[in-house]
Order: structure tokens, then sequence, then C-alpha cells
């Protein structure tokens, strides 16, 4: 995912355990609008966004962690909750007023100039309260996603420029650079064709340029990132994080250029990452979608997508194996 980075690795730790707390503590909770929330927002495309609220622990403040389309999740400015009503503003400089009713939320974007950009409906996630660890889960049959090559996969954006190849058991996406060094952007990107996927393992080995920035989404809701951060300090931007959520709790990446290896389940609302043999998250919850998603429905199947408007970036040796159980 291109790194719009709203949040700071110093905060991300902070906003991790949030929404953990946030789902848990709205089980109980005498506020109507404390609690997750999926978001259907009013714009053509890329419409999916998620709200975690809470009120501090200390002071009562309320806190608001907005998912809006893209980027990375942020907190939210003069969140004001009264009743079943809340309002906040967005750093992107428009205000949302809204109410909740039982498990539904109606709530309107208020531009600066005051007109109306449309009205956001949304529905309460369950809280994530059980405990449930991926080493649980069983898996069915293998399933290659790159056996038929390009034919098991479709463009998700077709008016895109195509730069996708498949050659010698590797899927490339080949943008390139324009004059200036920089990648070239707006390519594809590509979901699998004909089967959605719930819960799941899914090993895959990807390789990236330098500079490189792409992602493997899961559900086609929750991106694994893929990106060339070798050397830097570990955030919730790096390779293979759940991005924007949860930061690795090591740095293992390669350099860019060499074939790195990456296993990811998804199991119950709950994530594990082994990058290079190395486990970066471990059974971590999965509190919301990731920026890029094509809807906030996190309790359905939905396709793997490689994300390609950005750069280059090279993936072989794709397996899938569904949870049985």
């Amino acid at each position: 995912m291109n790194a719009k980075v709203l949040l700071t690795s110093a905060f991300a730790f902070v906003f991790a355990g949030f929404s953990s707390a946030a789902e848990c503590s709205s089980c109980c909770s005498k506020n109507p609008v404390v609690g997750n929330w999926g978001l259907k927002l009013p714009y053509n495309s890329m419409f999916a966004g998620s709200m975690i609220v809470e009120r501090d622990s200390k002071s009562s403040a309320p806190k608001a962690l907005v998912l809006w389309r893209w980027a990375s999740p942020t907190q939210m400015k003069n969140v004001v909750l009264d009743g079943n009503k809340f309002s906040f503003d967005h750093p992107w400089g428009f205000k949302v007023k809204g109410e909740v009713n039982g498990k539904e939320l109606k709530a309107e974007i208020i531009r600066k100039d005051g007109k109306s950009e449309g009205v956001v409906t949304g529905w309460r996630n369950p809280p994530i309260c059980s405990k449930v660890s991926t080493k649980d889960a069983k898996f069915g049959e293998p399933i290659d996603l790159l056996k038929n090559g390009l034919d098991g996969w479709e463009t998700m954006n077709p008016k895109a420029k195509f730069a996708w190849k498949f050659e010698n058991g590797v899927l490339s996406n080949n943008l390139g650079r324009n004059k200036d060094g920089k990648w070239n952007h707006g390519g594809a990107n590509l979901k699998t064709k004909c089967d959605d996927f719930y819960d799941f393992n899914l090993e895959y080995d990807v390789r990236v340029p330098q500079g490189s920035n792409s992602g493997v989404y899961l559900r086609g809701r929750y991106e694994i990132q893929v990106v060339d951060s070798y050397g830097k300090p570990v955030n919730e931007h790096n390779m293979a994080a759940y991005y924007g959520r949860t930061v690795p709790s090591v740095a293992a990446e390669k350099p860019a250029g060499e074939w790195q290896h990456v296993s990811v389940t998804l199991y119950k609302r709950h994530l594990t990452v082994v990058l290079n043999g190395q486990t970066i998250l471990d059974n971590v919850p999965v509190v919301g979608v990731t920026g890029g998603a094509i809807d906030a429905n996190e309790f359905v199947p939905g396709p793997i997508y490689l994300q390609g408007d950005h750069s280059d970036a090279d993936f072989k040796n794709m397996i899938l194996r569904k949870a049985i159980d």
C-alpha cells in the first residue's frame, strides 16, 4: 500500500492495543457508540471504512480510530459522544456527524464549505473476546493459485494499465519507472477469478526491486504489505505487516532483489504471519479492514488480490489451504 502514512511507529503499538480494548469493552458498554464499526462510504470506488470508538480509561475522553478509504487508521480530532450521537473532525479536512441505533450507524460527511458530501452507513462488528489461536487451525488440500497463470486471475480495474505477465512460474507486475526514476503508477490490481476464501493459510514467495511498494490482500480486505523495507526501523508499514494496524515483532525482511517467503494464517479473526522463517505477527486480532479494501464486510469470503497500481513486484509458489473447521 502506498505509505500515505498518518501514524508514526511510536503510536502503532498504542493503536493496536486500543483497537482490541475497544472491541472487548463494547461487550458491556452502556455507551451505544463505543465499539468496532464497519463503514460503507458514499464513493463510487474504494468505499470501505472502519471506526473503533472507546473512552480513555483514565479521563473518559472519547477516542475514534478511523480507516477512511485508503492509507492507515488514524485518530480523529474533536471527538464528541452524546448519547447515541457522535461527531469528529477528520484530519483530511471534513467533519462527520451521526447517530447509532442498535447495531446500525448513519452519519453525514460535512465539507469545509458546509455542504454535505454524502451519507455513511455502518454496522457494529461483534467483539473479539474469545480465546482463539491460529495454531488450532486445520487445513485442507493445497490450492495452487498460479497453476493456470494469468487465466486464474482477473483485473479489478479494466481501464487501468495491465502490466502483469506470467513466465516460468512467476507472476510479475511490470510498470517500470519514468524518466525521473520514479515508479509509473496507475496499473491494474489483480484478484482470483473464480474462488473466494474465508479462513486459510496462504504461502508465497515475493521479490521486490528497490523502492517497490505492493500488497497481498486477504479476502480482498486485509493487506499484507509488500515493500522494500530492508534496513528500516520496524513499523506497521514494513514487509508482511498487517498494513497500518499492527507493528511486526521483529524485522525479518531481506534486501531488495531477493526472494522472500511469507506464510499467512487468517483464522477466526486472528492473524499470524511468518516472514523468512521468523514469526513477525503472532495471533494478533484482526480488528478491521485496511486501506484499499474491496468493502468492509468482514464476515463473508473474498478473493486474494494483488496490488498492481504502485510499482513492480514478482510472486511465485502461491499456495492456499482452506481452514476445514
